[in-house]
């Protein structure tokens, strides 16, 4: 996503709650929903800190060079570090 359309989607998010701010009901759904989001999100496994990527990073860089036939293989070889 580009920053200009990260920066639309912010700004429609923004006056979408601006919009709802002022009605309880819908305010409370909505924070209900957030938290959904934000617990979706810790339970991702694919996702990892930056100093969790470029630990991978310099692991692989120690380990002598191998080949692969497809993507899939290195994708495997990857997440086995």
């Amino acid at each position: 996503m580009t920053a200009v359309q990260l920066n639309a989607m912010n700004t429609e998010l923004w006056q979408s709650i601006g919009a709802i701010a002022d009605s309880e009901p819908l305010m409370r759904r909505l924070t209900r929903y957030a938290k959904k989001l934000l617990k979706e999100r810790e339970a991702d496994p694919t996702l990892m800190t930056k100093e969790e990527f470029f630990n991978k990073i310099e692991r692989a860089e120690k380990q002598p060079g191998k080949s692969f036939a497809s993507v899939e293989e290195l994708d495997k070889y990857i997440r086995a570090l």
